[in-house]
């Protein structure tokens, strides 16, 4: 039964997950202009992570044989035959299921189809159709993986027709390429040997290489205009994710002048770092306007 469990697990992706809920509850925080209300938040950690594990586990059954092939997944429990190929799409519908008519019932039905269009999307147009076709899967694809703050404000508001969540969206829309990337470098032979079109194995390290760079740049732009277009972002935002942004670009540019791969595996790194923290100085802004708030009322 442990043994069951651990597995069933691991098809979610946990780690993938928590970096999801972090960004999905920044919208949250976004949306409330403070602190968000404790069981809209919970309703949306359950089932952010419900419906973010769904979908992680019918990607990977529909990614076996892919997995097979790679050193980095061929220990996964659909490739060792620990967990049944039926066992393990039945579990990734019904967690989506799960999340669907929790955030349903305890946030609104906007957040609800938010959650699982994010998941249709990830399984039927990335790993189905683009994963498999293109070296620009991972561009159009990541708008899968995008949409968490867009459903943290739809938990709240009802709607995502404000510039706030888009520009959110956007944020991690144009993030995704290099972090991704950087990745598909230290796992060029991987890719190619499993027969997938990543850039690196399509265009080559070099072209990898100017590619994050320039995406990094496109994300410098991307986050001053979002500081300069969303009013309720405040001060901790502005400066954390500038800061972060030119030390990401700064490493980008250090890769492409270098002629090996040294630095993929740090940029890698510290991309989810800068995600964590991007959507992180979100909430600390969110806790710093709840207490000036708090203390407004109470002091004379």
């Amino acid at each position: 039964m442990t043994t069951l469990l651990s597995d069933l697990i691991a098809l979610t992706k946990p780690k993938i997950i928590v970096l999801l809920l972090i960004t999905a509850v920044g919208g949250l925080f976004l949306a409330s202009e403070g602190l968000p209300d404790l069981w809209i938040t919970l309703a949306v950690l359950t089932g952010g992570a419900l419906g973010a594990g769904g979908a992680n586990t019918i990607n990977q059954y529909l990614e076996r044989d892919i997995d097979d092939k790679m050193s980095r997944t061929d220990g996964r429990p659909l490739v060792s035959g620990s967990i049944g190929p039926l066992t393990a799409l039945i579990f990734g519908i019904v967690l989506n299921l799960v999340a669907f008519a929790i955030l349903w019932q305890f946030a609104n039905i906007i957040s609800a189809i938010l959650t699982l269009v994010a998941t249709l999307f990830y399984v039927f147009v990335y790993t189905m159709l683009l994963k498999r076709t293109t070296s620009q899967n991972i561009v159009i694809g990541g708008a899968a993986g995008s949409i968490p703050p867009m459903v943290g404000w739809a938990a709240v508001t009802g709607n995502i027709l404000d510039p706030a969540p888009i520009m959110l969206f956007v944020n991690i829309f144009v993030w995704t390429p290099p972090h991704f990337w950087a990745l598909s470098l230290i796992l060029k032979e991987d890719y190619a040997r499993a027969g997938v079109p990543m850039l690196p194995v399509v265009k080559g390290v070099e072209n990898t290489k100017k590619q994050i760079f320039v995406y990094t740049w496109i994300l410098m732009a991307v986050v001053v205009i979002t500081a300069l277009t969303v009013d309720s972002l405040g001060i901790i935002y502005g400066l954390t994710n500038v800061i972060f942004v030119i030390i990401f670009s700064w490493m980008s540019w250090k890769l492409m002048r270098e002629s090996n791969i040294r630095l993929a595996l740090p940029i890698y790194l510290f991309s989810l770092l800068y995600l964590a923290l991007s959507f992180g100085s979100i909430m600390i802004d969110g806790m710093i306007e709840w207490m000036d708030f708090g203390l407004t009322n109470v002091l004379p």
